[in-house]
């Protein structure tokens, strides 16, 4: 079953920002991931959007969890935390 990631932030540093897609795209392929929206103009119609908006489905929820915990995205994830602020990411399941 497919599951999604729904990531939410704002970004501070773009310059380094500008470097975390390059690196995790190689990753996201490996685990089979598919980047269905990356927004920096999300249209808020309840709440206050964030300025980075994005959903990314994976084959299952371990091929999501596996990429999540990869070694190397460890260290590539330290250029988002590092570059942005307000995080929240979900990971939600498909329904049938």
């Amino acid at each position: 079953m497919s599951v999604y990631y729904i990531n939410s932030y704002d970004i501070v540093n773009i310059e380094e920002f500008k470097k975390y897609g390059p690196l995790v795209a190689p990753l996201l392929c490996k685990y089979g991931a598919e980047v269905l929206v990356a927004d920096t103009e999300a249209l808020s119609i309840e709440g206050q959007a964030r300025q980075m908006n994005a959903i990314i489905k994976f084959p299952s929820e371990k091929s999501a969890l596996d990429c999540y915990s990869d070694p190397e995205y460890t260290e590539i994830k330290k250029i988002r935390i590092n570059s942005t602020t307000n995080c929240t990411m979900l990971l939600a399941k498909e329904k049938i």
